[in-house]
């Protein structure tokens, strides 16, 4: 009897490390997320309007480009 509530026991702890191990990787994503860390902030694509993390972006003059092309193009007018 002894032996089945030890087994029990250590089965218990073993499930509870993994689920604690599986949910931490995914609590700290949350909470740089929450922080404002992370991608950064979006910004749109002044010639094509597609929104892209401001880290990712070409900036020039004062506008966001999503690639070199665009950069190139310069902003679309209309």
């Amino acid at each position: 009897m002894g032996r089945l509530i030890l087994i029990a026991l250590v089965v218990l702890i073993v499930v509870w490390l993994l689920r604690r191990a599986l949910s931490a990787p995914r609590s700290g994503e949350r909470e740089t997320e929450l922080k404002g860390e992370g991608k950064g902030d979006l910004v749109a694509c002044a010639h094509c309007g597609v929104n892209l993390p401001k880290a990712e972006a070409r900036s020039a003059g004062g506008r966001h480009y999503c690639s070199e092309e665009h950069w190139r193009l310069g902003p679309r007018d209309g």
